[in-house]
């Protein structure tokens, strides 16, 4: 049974008083792929929109294995007894054969979960690229209008195209392991270029040593990437989120790059060229919705597949005709 949709007005006051029942509604809003649950969508976010904006975004990425959901808990943990109010957006992975998603974010961070100060959201990462939910910025945004003023964004750590998410945060949180060569963790040199802290997780036990070891080669590997337009040299550290150590000297770089960054202009910057990203990301995605959506599109579809499946019918010629065919039933 369908759930009922509330007015504009009802989502809208009910974030802004902290509702989180609301707040999940209005998130399950957003994600919605039918036409009418986005135009309603589209009239929250207008009316949000206003009261978002004052928070820190923290993108924390790595791959699986490397312990982002411990970590997240006890950094979690941390920010909010430092007296925030914190939203964790976790992005799990999407099935391709069945689209269902593994959601279990609540229950790998039992103890974050119950905390009143915390909201843990998970969502499916679906067709996203780099692991991120389409309408990730739309929760963001709905979370700070919410009164959350730390929004931790976990990505599912694939490798694919972390820069989805570099592209909406303020601050890039790189997790690694000692004792794997880049090879193995599927860490390309493009998204060490892009992080603003790397951590050494699982520096604990026998593993402490390496940590050291490999925080020393990052460090010195870090020298000879190109100047960040930033003018940010990211920190390397080591941490242990089982055991909670090194995480408050981790939040103690976030800060301090909120305050440099806030004083030479480029946090105002990154927002800025952010929201152009989003406004152009937003025209693609409604262009292709629109597109796939069209009958005489799904026909033609329905039609050509076949033969370019098969090999006898050009794919570039096809998709060609679609499109044209498309644009000229639009005009």
């Amino acid at each position: 049974m369908k759930k009922s949709r509330f007015s504009p007005e009802t989502y809208i006051q009910g974030i802004l008083n902290g509702d989180r029942m609301l707040l999940s509604r209005a998130i399950t809003l957003v994600e919605s792929t039918l036409e009418e649950d986005q135009t309603l969508a589209g009239q929250v976010m207008e009316g949000i929109l206003p009261f978002s904006g004052n928070s820190i975004r923290i993108g924390i990425t790595g791959v699986p294995g490397v312990g982002k959901s411990t970590f997240i808990e006890k950094f979690g943990g941390l920010i909010v007894e430092s007296n925030h109010k914190l939203a964790v957006l976790a992005v799990d992975p999407s099935s391709q054969q069945s689209h269902g998603s593994i959601l279990g974010d609540k229950t790998r961070m039992e103890s974050l979960a119950s905390d009143k100060r915390a909201y843990i959201r998970p969502s499916p990462a679906g067709k996203a690229l780099g692991g991120l939910s389409a309408k990730t910025r739309e929760a963001m945004l709905l979370c700070e209008a919410a009164g959350f003023d730390v929004i931790l964004i976990e990505t599912v750590g694939v490798g694919q195209s972390e820069t989805a998410v570099r592209g909406m945060v303020d601050f890039f949180l790189l997790l690694m392991l000692a004792g794997a060569g880049d090879e193995l963790q599927g860490i390309k040199k493009g998204i060490i270029e892009m992080c603003d802290a790397l951590v050494i997780n699982k520096a604990d036990g026998s593993n402490l040593e390496a940590a050291k070891l490999a925080m020393r080669d990052y460090a010195n590997a870090l020298h000879l990437f190109q100047a960040k337009e930033s003018g940010w040299t990211p920190k390397v550290m080591t941490c242990s989120g089982l055991e909670g150590r090194g995480l408050a000297k981790i939040w103690n770089v976030v800060e301090e790059y909120r305050n440099v960054m806030q004083l030479n202009g480029f946090w105002q910057q990154n927002r800025q060229s952010q929201r152009i990203q989003w406004f152009d990301d937003h025209i693609r995605y409604l262009l292709e919705s629109k597109f796939y959506q069209n009958p005489g599109v799904k026909l033609r579809l329905s039609e050509v597949l076949p033969g370019v499946q098969s090999g006898n019918l050009s794919p570039i010629k096809q998709a060609e005709e679609l499109v044209q065919g498309f644009l000229n039933r639009a005009k």
